[in-house]
């Protein structure tokens, strides 16, 4: 027997353009896109603000991870893509305050640019329902 696959959408203008889902989740297994500081109305978050940007981020997938019924508490790995590494101490506080008792595994990576010259920080998130 398969799993069913479900997906949600976060409105984001890239996942029509781009074809995918803000979150995957197959069995009790979930995928979170690279989630940038994206508001409702499709306008960047907070620029020049990485730690506002950050925030954004990590709440668009909270969001996507309630919509499939798991939590910040179910997040088993993260990948943080900041384009500037002088941003880095205010994403390790903005990650901490939502994974500080967590402790999901977690890498940051230095990247030359993200698809808006304005995101500063990109976010990827897996979970795993139960994992708490």
């Amino acid at each position: 027997m398969s799993e069913i696959r479900q997906c949600v959408f976060s409105g984001s203008p890239f996942e029509g353009l781009i074809g995918f889902a803000r979150a995957v989740r197959v069995g009790d297994f979930i995928v979170v896109s690279g989630t940038a500081p994206i508001g409702p109305d499709g306008n960047t978050i907070g620029r020049g603000d990485a730690y506002i940007q950050s925030g954004r981020c990590l709440e668009i997938i909270q969001l996507a991870l309630r919509q499939l019924g798991a939590s910040l508490e179910d997040v088993i790995r993260t990948r943080v893509y900041l384009v500037d590494m002088d941003d880095l101490d205010k994403v390790a506080q903005s990650h901490h305050e939502a994974f500080g008792e967590i402790l999901p595994a977690s890498t940051f990576i230095r990247v030359s640019g993200l698809v808006d010259p304005d995101w500063l920080v990109e976010i990827e998130a897996d979970a795993m329902m139960g994992a708490e």
